[in-house]
């Protein structure tokens, strides 16, 4: 490897990835950051780290001359641009190449020619790759776009001609949600890709989104490394990866592996780079190309047996493949999902905050790990929600699932929402089990699934005897005898009564002590528990079942996990006042903070319960802040442009008296 320092233009789980394989070859690593990440992990393994400026992406991760500085600084050879941000940046590459730095990735005019959407599909076509009908023009007028959406017919789907990991597309499925859909998306297309042009494509209600991975050097040599299937999605973004892509007839698969060459081949494609298509009845048509590596990459490595980073390194090094394509041949099957920071039981909501703990399956057989998160990090509000990426791997398929799902049941994150608990039930589903997924997977089989978890009487039990035994995180500055959990009282049984909220339930859960074990009593129903505290929490035995339990006491919350479930358990002290009580009904609170792009109202407008009142955007995507009922808007307190903190009441709306 002729690199000796390589800066890795990104962040997160990225980042640490790159990271990971430069330090393998011996690479001196560079790592940039923005104010938000001033303590990240992937600052924190990196030999060194410069500061790129403050939070906003503009302002430091997409600023092409801050991180030019910051190379020239360090004495960096060669920039890896991971994925997003600058990865795709025609004139990143550009720059990178005129200050004599060499850029992990293809030439500005293999990235500019698949660049824009548009003049894609264009290319492809005349190069006789299959391409949905659709519109592509430069002609950017709503007028026009509205015209060419009702030529192509409905449902159709619109999208950034600049962007890519499914931001801003918008399915549109009558005339009458077109304007509102072609606003939407192109304010998101130019506040990520600072380009509002967009395209319209006819929209296939349920194909598979299968992609074929290409590996081409500067000698002319092209590989395919095979298909992955990416089909189970959220807002066009990918949540379950898998490679080989399943249940494809053998002639159509080397047509596809033939149409990712022809593509990669017909704009001099040079390093990694993905080529995608949607799949349905045997059929095929060219979306785009992805010129940087993939998130997913991952899962074709584990079949494949390569680094792929490894080989960024290697052909930006100017070195020649010395793979043949007889050679690439997949064994066994691999999986993976991306654990994102995101509410599944609202709407697949980001959220924010510090990671009170992480614990990564790490070491799980068959199990492998790219975290971007240690416990204590925070995660904040500017950026990706991803947190990590776990793979599972097998002989097959099946095999490749049962690891996943034991690897989701190792995994342990406090601090922020996350949806480990719905891939793994999405892994559950009889559809996916048997490989029949299509993007449709989430409408079909969605309801349901990572839904707030109900705990069992016995956990109940087990809460109010880790209320017990569990230290507190906050305790007070002096403990005193009335900080004592051990409901002593003079001359009667040692009892104590715990009321526990979970999932908007309170239930009253009396203690009695006997000897070194608990009765616990909820109404007619008693569990026997004894157990001994833990690094990670209790080793308990529940009527007659021993078993270690992972769990965690902050102040008066609890957390209890079920295998990939987490279990969120208040304990309820009654001389608090639940805070929550004081909120006036019809008030709408921020989630999470973020930047108001659009009011739909006014105050005084009459309502119906689901309308739009407000769009925020926070962590990369948009959330429609919806009427809880009819009625009418009594207050706005903030207008577009405005940022919102976490908690910060939006609007005000006042019931109907007959809703």
């Amino acid at each position: 490897m002729s690199f000796r320092s390589l800066l890795i233009a990104n962040r997160g789980e990225i980042a640490c990835r790159v990271l990971r394989t430069a330090r393998r070859l011996g690479i001196r690593t560079i790592a940039v950051y923005s104010d938000a990440d001033a303590g990240a992990r992937h600052v924190r393994e990196a030999d060194v780290a410069y500061r790129l400026g403050p939070a906003p992406a503009r302002d430091s991760y997409l600023a092409i001359e801050r991180v030019l500085e910051a190379a020239r600084a360090a004495g960096a050879e060669a920039i890896h641009p991971g994925y997003g941000f600058l990865s795709e940046r025609a004139e990143f590459a550009a720059a990178c190449a005129a200050a004599g730095i060499a850029f992990v990735g293809p030439p500005a005019s293999a990235m500019a020619a698949m660049g824009s959407k548009s003049a894609a599909k264009e290319a492809m076509s005349r190069a006789g790759v299959p391409v949905l009908p659709g519109y592509h023009g430069a002609e950017q007028t709503l007028e026009r776009l509205e015209s060419e959406a009702r030529r192509v017919g409905f449902p159709l789907i619109i999208k950034p001609s600049g962007g890519g990991g499914g931001k801003g597309m918008q399915i549109v499925e009558s005339e009458s949600a077109l304007a509102a859909a072609l606003a939407s998306a192109r304010r998101l297309a130019e506040s990520a890709f600072a380009d509002p042009t967009l395209l319209l494509e006819r929209y296939l209600p349920a194909p598979r989104h299968v992609e074929v991975q290409v590996l081409c050097d500067t000698h002319g040599q092209a590989l395919h490394l095979h298909t992955r299937d990416c089909s189970v999605q959220r807002r066009h973004q990918k949540l379950i990866e898998e490679a080989p892509a399943p249940a494809i007839p053998a002639a159509v698969r080397e047509r596809l592996h033939a149409a990712g060459l022809a593509v990669a081949r017909a704009v001099g494609y040079v390093n990694a780079g993905t080529v995608e298509f949607l799949y349905a009845d045997g059929e095929f048509w060219f979306m785009e190309m992805n010129t940087r590596l993939q998130v997913e990459h991952c899962v074709t490595e584990e079949v494949l047996g390569l680094d792929l980073v490894e080989w960024q390194l290697r052909i930006a090094a100017g070195e020649r493949l010395p793979l043949r394509q007889e050679d690439l041949v997949p064994r066994g099957h691999a999986i993976e999902v991306r654990v994102c920071a995101e509410d599944p039981a609202a709407g697949f909501v980001p959220s924010a905050g510090q990671l009170a703990e992480v614990r990564w399956p790490e070491g799980e057989p068959g199990v492998r790990v790219d975290a971007g998160f240690s416990s204590g990090d925070e995660v904040p509000t500017h950026y990706d929600s991803l947190l990590g990426k776990v793979i599972g791997r097998g002989a097959d398929r099946g095999a490749a699932i049962d690891a996943l799902r034991r690897g989701l049941a190792r995994l342990r994150v406090a601090g922020v929402e996350t949806n480990a608990a719905w891939l793994d039930q999405a892994l559950a589903v009889p559809a996916f089990q048997a490989g029949a997924v299509s993007t449709r997977f989430l409408a079909e089989h969605g309801a349901g699934l990572g839904a707030a978890a109900v705990p069992t009487g016995a956990e109940l039990a087990l809460a109010a005897v880790a209320a017990v035994l569990l230290p507190d995180t906050s305790p007070p500055l002096r403990p005193t005898p009335w900080d004592a959990r051990d409901a002593f009282r003079l001359n009667l049984p040692h009892a104590q009564t715990w009321l526990l909220r979970a999932a908007g339930v309170e239930t009253p859960v009396t203690l009695v002590r006997e000897g070194t074990a608990f009765v616990a009593r909820l109404g007619a129903a008693e569990h026997r528990v004894s157990a001994t505290t833990t690094t990670g929490g209790l080793r308990a035995t529940v009527d007659g079942r021993q078993q270690d339990h992972d769990l965690r006491r902050d102040g008066d919350r609890l957390t209890l996990w079920r295998g990939a479930v987490r279990l969120e358990i208040a304990i309820i002290d009654p001389r608090h006042v639940d805070a929550r009580a004081t909120a006036h009904e019809g008030e709408l609170v921020a989630r999470l903070p973020g930047t108001v792009v659009a009011v739909a109202v006014t105050e005084g407008d009459r309502v119906t319960a689901g309308a739009t009142l407000l769009v925020l955007e926070a962590m990369k995507m948009e959330h429609a802040v919806l009427a809880p009922t009819a009625g009418t808007v009594t207050k706005l307190h903030f207008a577009r442009g405005d940022r919102v903190a976490e908690g910060a009441v939006l609007a005000e709306v006042t019931p109907d008296p007959a809703a």
